[in-house]
């Protein structure tokens, strides 16, 4: 069974450690048979821990799954199926992120080619859909002066009542991550930030090769799941 491992920001610190202040493991569950674990995201919504997969090959099918007290399930206090609309005709469906910024869902995909410009989508309320340029949202973002060394296939983000971050590890680590966030025009890296931080206690069973990361109102979190 899939699941995932939990760490947590250590106030004081630059690391996120596993285990800490954490329920150190989570299944999930419920999971229809095409879900593709490989391209997900999370998010808290100041309610719900919710987590999200494309449906199969899909670009622009989602399923979405909640905290239930014992493990992420599919359709848990949650529209099952999700549909991305309006979406760029070069926008990269192999990775999104997501973040809830106190009363919106906000969706993000890359541009193909082009890792550093991001393409916002928004929750339409009271439908199933997330669309690309609804209002208010800024239709396109991008990411400046992070290091030469970014490995942009392994990219998160989160809300934390104050800022808008973007994170995205070192090329050629499992151990380190480059911070940025939001300045009113771009992702910009290092600002309001700690440049670097440092992922300590990695389970064995982790899959290293993408990470979520969502913000509670209490705690910095971060998921990668395991193998």
């Amino acid at each position: 069974m899939i699941s995932v491992n939990q760490a947590a920001y250590v106030p004081g610190t630059t690391s996120y450690r596993f285990g800490y202040n954490s329920i150190p493991n989570i299944p999930i569950t419920g999971a229809p048979s095409d879900t593709n674990y490989r391209r997900w995201s999370m998010l808290h919504d100041g309610s719900n821990y919710r987590m999200y997969f494309f449906k199969g090959s899909t670009n622009n099918k989602l399923y979405q799954f909640a905290w239930n007290g014992k493990s992420y399930a599919y359709g848990h206090n949650s529209i099952p199926e999700l549909t991305l609309t309006n979406i760029p005709a070069d926008a990269d469906a192999g990775s999104f992120s997501m973040v809830h910024s106190g009363k919106l869902y906000h969706l993000y995909l890359r541009r193909l080619g082009d890792p550093t410009t991001l393409y916002q989508f928004l929750y339409v309320p009271g439908t199933s859909n997330y669309k690309y340029a609804q209002p208010p949202a800024i239709p396109t973002l991008t990411c400046t002066g992070f290091p030469s060394d970014t490995d942009w296939a392994r990219w998160m983000m989160l809300h934390d009542n104050n800022a808008y971050r973007l994170y995205a590890f070192k090329l050629g680590s499992n151990t380190q991550f480059y911070q940025s966030s939001f300045n009113g025009s771009t992702y910009a890296y290092g600002h309001n930030s700690m440049p670097v931080l440092n992922l300590e206690g990695t389970p064995a069973n982790c899959n290293l090769s993408s990470a979520a990361m969502l913000h509670d109102n209490a705690a910095y979190r971060f998921y990668m799941q395991t193998v």
